[in-house]
């Protein structure tokens, strides 16, 4: 594993060999975990031979009070707000918000993603950009705001923010694969609201394999199979 900085990220890339022409998967992780979060991932999906695995770490460190020294976040969350929406149901609500800091959580992982491109010498149609919870939210965003061609978009227990700039910009994207799995019981992100989204996204004429499953907020074994299927259908 190489760690480097790109774009003013630091970056952690998996299975790179001399002349490898494989896909290159980006996965962002989500809010509060440490940047090393989703790594086992590069060792738990099957995936073409010669794919390159890229883990951003994101650029927030979060307070001691929220797992500060390890946590990070792509943007700051009211996490007592949030958590009220969750209790009360009232989670709907935000997805209309545009975050503070989403902006400048793109522009940062778009100028990764260009310096990326330059060290690793691939073709932007060979790029698979995902993520897990609040980063599966900003690789969503960057894909919809980005002009450059995508292989695949993996929405894993994401959501929808920024919900109206997102509608105007979806179908900039049709046909786009995505992958998109979500927990029937997540007590964070309603899967009613990962249902809207993948709707939204299939109603824009993007390419979407739904996998729900029976599991809360995370990444389960189904996703995994799906994960590599999704990979060797591209």
């Amino acid at each position: 594993m190489r760690e480097a900085m790109f774009g003013g990220l630091k970056v952690r890339v998996v299975g790179e060999k001399a002349g490898a022409e494989g896909p290159v998967v980006v996965l962002l992780h989500g809010f509060g975990a440490p940047g090393t979060d989703l790594v086992p991932l590069a060792g738990e999906i099957a995936a073409p031979a010669g794919t390159r695995w890229v883990f951003p770490e994101a650029p927030h460190l979060l307070p001691a009070a929220l797992g500060g020294g390890v946590g990070r976040a792509w943007w700051m969350i009211d996490v007592m707000r949030f958590q009220l929406a969750a209790l009360t149901g009232q989670v709907a609500g935000l997805i209309r918000e545009v975050p503070e800091g989403l902006a400048e959580a793109r522009e940062q992982v778009i100028a990764m993603l260009a310096e990326l491109e330059q060290d690793l010498g691939f073709r932007r149609e060979s790029l698979v950009l995902g993520g897990f919870s609040q980063g599966a939210m900003l690789a969503c965003d960057v894909a919809l705001h980005m002009d450059t061609p995508l292989a695949g978009l993996v929405l894993m227990s994401g959501s929808i923010v920024a919900e109206e700039v997102w509608a105007e910009r979806m179908e900039r994207r049709e046909d786009l694969p995505v992958l998109q799995s979500h927990g029937r019981d997540d007590p964070l992100l309603p899967f009613a609201i990962a249902e809207q989204l993948r709707d939204r996204l299939v109603g824009a004429g993007m390419q979407v394999t739904w996998v729900p499953f029976d599991g809360g907020h995370g990444v389960a074994p189904i996703v995994l199979d799906a994960f590599s299927d999704f990979l060797g259908q591209l």
